[in-house]
């Protein structure tokens, strides 16, 4: 490798001169060089030139590289570029193999493309079964897209019913307002599909709360709902036929045709009601069973009402990472256990093996007097606790703990410790895991103006081995997810 023309290439990545980088990047390997570094920087420049054919071939360049690894990583990148050539099929193989990297720390990148490419050979069902796979993912930062996209497919496999719990589902995740419109109208039209049209008028008058002005195809589906509603509620004459049915007189006789000769009713005599033997005793009786019996469905409608309440906090606390124990508790009673000689695996992850375990208990001091949580950063499946323990020499250690959610309350996954010195400053003193750390998350193609390249010591794209020299290790964003282009990028479809 001619370090020289990498470092100068390297540079013009930096700064975004993809052109140069990707022209230089290439001159730094030898002839018949493998080298997984280099040639995944140049198919990230070139898929920023929008030449996606020789961004597919730099991937698949690196991927020769056996000891770089990232085949996940580098083979989603590949698949994109390959769909961006409307190299469909090839794609397609290219993704499949990409899930099949158990490394790969963010499969959902891979299912997300191989849904598209699956769209685009026409295969809805092997679309639907990538885009569900994504949205289970739990690395994935955003399953509403992922699941607005199942229900589109399940849309085209007329399958209705299921489109609108995937999209129900869909709104579930969704924290970003702009986008719950649209999910709203997909939403609506799932129901005017299934015949739920009362359900679909509900859908679409949230899909237009914000202003939004529909398609032509979703007003039109809107109108009919509305009139398919309105129809429905129509077969009544008057007010005063709703009230007598919402009674429970359903079907009347005609006053002016009291022997039911044109209509088939009869109209009951007093003597069919028995209404004029009733003493005034009885029909006070009556009104003391009735409301008590209101009485009692009214205190049931209540009880059922504050459950429903208590049920949906509790599910938005489990959403935003709240639990029993507490994060704060958990971190506070590891600590309190080992300094009482006390048994801390009941604080520890299940799924962690013996060796990280015993690892995590040596990095726990002994002889803790005092504990303070000083930050906590929630999320639904996973959370992390800065805490500093104060030792009985007066030293102090800070800890960053991470917690993975175990049922309703959390658990300990791994920890990181940092001494801290009398005057305030820190050294990074020892780091406990349990698996390799995540690689650097790769900047999509279209994100060009915010992609923020490691410097040249780090490896490139989501993992770098360790061994590799400084002077060879660059960031390698992945590259973008759908073929379509705007303004020299790569545009999510």
């Amino acid at each position: 490798m001619n370090q020289q023309k990498f470092e100068t290439g390297y540079a013009a990545y930096q700064t975004g001169n993809w052109a140069s980088a990707a022209s230089l990047l290439a001159d730094a390997k030898a002839p018949g060089e493998i080298n997984g570094r280099i040639d995944h920087l140049r198919g990230n420049a070139l898929m920023k030139l929008g030449r996606y054919d020789d961004a597919a071939q730099a991937y698949g360049e690196a991927l020769l590289d056996r000891s770089y690894g990232l085949e996940g990583a580098l083979g989603t990148n590949r698949g994109r570029a390959l769909l961006a050539a409307g190299r469909v099929p090839e794609a397609a193989e290219a993704l499949r193999r990409a899930t099949e990297d158990p490394q790969y720390s963010t499969p959902y990148k891979a299912y997300m493309a191989l849904g598209s490419a699956c769209r685009a050979l026409g295969d809805v069902r092997g679309a639907g079964i990538a885009y569900r796979n994504a949205a289970i993912d739990e690395s994935n930062p955003d399953p509403s897209t992922s699941l607005r996209k199942l229900g589109a497919c399940f849309m085209d496999l007329g399958r209705p019913s299921d489109a609108v719990e995937s999209f129900r589902t869909a709104l579930d995740f969704s924290n970003d307002f702009s986008s719950q419109s649209a999910i709203y109208c997909d939403l609506a039209l799932a129901y005017v599909a299934a015949n739920r049209m009362s359900e679909a008028v509900d859908a679409f008058g949230h899909a237009t709360a914000d202003g939004t002005v529909l398609s032509p195809e979703a007003q039109a589906a809107y109108d009919a709902a509305r009139n398919a509603v309105a129809a429905r509620s129509g077969n009544r004459v008057s007010e005063t036929d709703d009230l007598l049915a919402a009674a429970g007189y359903g079907d009347f006789a005609d006053p002016l045709d009291p022997t039911g000769e044109t209509t088939g009713n009869l109209m009951p005599s007093p003597e069919d009601t028995g209404f004029f033997s009733v003493s005034e005793q009885e029909i006070v009786e009556n009104d003391r069973r009735v409301r008590r019996g209101g009485g009692c469905r009214r205190f049931f409608v209540t009880l059922l009402v504050i459950l429903l309440l208590l049920a949906a906090a509790c599910g938005v606390a489990y959403y935003l990472g709240f639990g029993w124990p507490t994060q704060e508790n958990v971190a506070q009673s590891l600590f309190e256990a080992k300094a009482e000689g006390r048994d801390v695996s009941q604080y520890l992850s299940s799924s962690l093996e013996e060796e990280p375990k015993q690892h995590i208990v040596s990095l726990v001091p002994p002889n803790a007097t005092a504990v303070s949580v000083s930050g906590v950063t929630r999320s639904m499946s996973s959370s992390d606790v800065v805490v500093t323990a104060t030792l009985d020499a007066g030293a102090s250690k800070r800890f960053n703990i991470h917690m993975v959610r175990d049922g309703i309350g959390w658990k300990v996954d791994s920890v990181n410790e940092e001494y801290a010195s009398t005057d305030g400053a820190t050294a990074a003193d020892a780091t406990s895991q349990t698996q390799q750390p995540a690689p650097a998350e790769q900047t999509p193609a279209e994100q060009a103006p915010t992609e923020q390249p490691a410097p040249a010591d780090q490896a490139p794209a989501e993992q770098a081995p360790a061994e590799q020299a400084p002077a060879e290790q660059a960031p390698a964003p992945e590259a973008n997810d759908d073929a379509n282009v705007s303004g020299g990028e790569v545009a999510v479809n």
